[in-house]
């Protein structure tokens, strides 16, 4: 079932600055799609035009099979969000700070109080509901607001940088969350982040994105196929025969880059057979970062 849906869509702000170009795209139930680049790309551009705050100069967009630029409030009813800088009550406590944002969508008194204690729990924040919000660290109001998305059960929730100001033991449970939540519970996430390296542990889907216009989009192995396919192939061994093309990368130490997995026995025997111990054999694919590196990369060439 398609949750997210963009076509051909575009943002032109009045100064004219093209912040969103021809971006199509379309999301299924259950999904963590990572949104991807720097600051500036066009990122927090598309989740407002998502949501509604803003409206396509060109194109189009739907959530759920809604028209946010038509109907921004039905969207919100079954979406959450949750922003880098989001902002609450510091002089309500962080349970009345749920219940108030429960009663905005008309959630009765007994339910948003389940709710609310069954979310700060999940979010360790059991023991920090009757503290007021002004008493909260930057982690904690992170771990809140994320319960503030989530109170309505939203079927799409659009994060940014979740796990910003979080420690690691607080940003490890809100990963778990954002899985259960996605693989137990069917909801759609889209998760707008620079980091890279994170989104490559929590994502199942990857749009990359930079100066408004979509690099490259699906999932890491397709990625890997379309953009960078070569693996390299580690070795430490104590003796490489001149014959085989490995380059050096320390003691005992060989690198080659290979194009399948398949050639990896072969290169391990002629190595054996040409007197050399093999202590270790690792085959390194390429990480979204080098993906992402590539294609930029290749856009700057171009552009050249």
């Amino acid at each position: 079932m398609e949750t997210v849906v963009l076509q051909s869509l575009s943002k032109t702000y009045s100064g004219g600055k093209l912040a969103v170009r021809q971006v199509s795209l379309s999301l299924n139930q259950g999904e963590v799609f990572g949104f991807l680049g720097p600051n500036g790309a066009g990122k927090t551009t598309t989740v407002k035009l998502l949501n509604g705050m803003l409206s396509p100069t060109e194109g189009s967009c739907q959530v759920l099979g809604i028209n946010p630029a038509k109907e921004p409030e039905k969207v919100h009813r079954v979406s959450g969000v949750l922003t880098e800088h989001a902002q609450m009550y510091d002089n309500m406590t962080g349970t009345q700070n749920l219940i108030f944002y429960a009663s905005l969508f008309d959630i009765p008194s007994r339910e948003a109080r389940s709710r609310t204690e069954s979310l700060l729990k999940r979010l360790g924040l059991e023991n920090a509901g009757a503290k007021k919000l002004s008493a909260y660290s930057t982690g904690m109001r992170q771990r809140l607001s994320l319960a503030r998305a989530l109170i309505h059960q939203p079927r799409v929730l659009f994060l940014d940088e979740p796990t910003s100001g979080l420690d690691p033991e607080s940003a490890q449970n809100v990963n778990q969350l954002i899985r259960d939540l996605a693989y137990r519970e069917g909801i759609t996430v889209f998760l707008c982040t620079h980091q890279l390296r994170y989104a490559q542990e929590i994502c199942t889907r990857y749009g990359l994105i930079e100066d408004g216009t979509m690099l490259a989009e699906g999932t890491l192995e397709e990625l890997r196929h379309d953009v960078l396919s070569d693996t390299v192939l580690k070795i430490r061994a104590e003796i490489m025969p001149a014959i085989l093309p490995f380059r050096k990368s320390g003691e005992n130490q060989y690198e080659l880059d290979i194009h399948s997995d398949s050639e990896i026995p072969h290169l391990v025997r002629q190595i054996v057979e040409g007197g050399g111990d093999v202590y270790d054999v690792t085959a390194q694919k390429p990480s979204l970062e080098d993906i992402y590196f590539a294609l930029t990369a290749k856009g700057k060439g171009e552009a050249m």
